[in-house]
């Protein structure tokens, strides 16, 4: 069964996470940090990190960006979850689509590995990533071929729903995509999880 749980700062949904997946102590994580590469901000990755160490977890850290294509297979598989942390979207799915880790990412959690996407990880879990090129720049990801996302949602997560410095840039999304896509809003208090067919809204704004 397909497992996922998305969200716009994991740190802030950490509790909710606990209660969705139990027995979490001294299971492995591959923690991917490559989308806070070209980004200046990154306190994110720390805050995400130390979250999941503190639930017990033992955190392996994957940066595609410059691991081979051994290392990222090896990795990817034999740790419990996988765990895609929040920057560029672009670059990001730049990155595992360069490295092959797209693919595999998607072989895992297809076969039942849960699958943790915190902001730009939770987006490039859509079918595509187009739609939210008003919250990142697709100029930070140059060898980027199309937008074609992991495809693990038929919905389209749009991360920090009301919260500052996104709140006009998620509202500029809204306006473009609403009426097109199955846009699902999430603030950082907030979360989206995947069961099967069944998609839950954690916590409130």
């Amino acid at each position: 069964m397909k497992k996922l749980f998305l969200s716009s700062s994991f740190k802030d949904v950490a509790s909710l996470f606990e209660q969705f997946e139990e027995n979490l102590q001294g299971r492995r994580v591959t923690f991917i940090p490559t989308a806070s590469v070209p980004e200046r901000i990154v306190f994110y990755v720390k805050a995400g990190k130390k979250a999941l160490e503190k639930m017990g977890l033992i955190v392996d850290v994957l940066e595609v960006s410059t691991a081979t294509p051994a290392e990222i297979r090896e990795t990817l598989a034999k740790n419990d979850f996988i765990y895609v942390s929040g920057g560029n979207t672009f670059f990001l799915m730049q990155e595992l689509r360069r490295s092959g880790a797209d693919k595999i990412i998607v072989e895992e959690v297809n076969a039942g590995k849960l699958y943790i996407g915190e902001s730009a990880g939770a987006v490039v879990a859509s079918a595509s990533i187009e739609y939210v090129a008003a919250m990142d720049s697709v100029k930070k990801a140059p060898n980027l071929q199309g937008f074609e996302g992991l495809g693990l949602t038929n919905f389209y997560t749009v991360p920090h729903h009301t919260n500052a410095p996104f709140k006009k840039a998620v509202e500029k999304v809204r306006a473009q995509y609403g009426e097109a896509l199955e846009l699902r809003l999430i603030s950082n208090k907030q979360a989206l999880t995947v069961c099967g067919d069944e998609v839950r809204v954690l916590g409130d704004l």
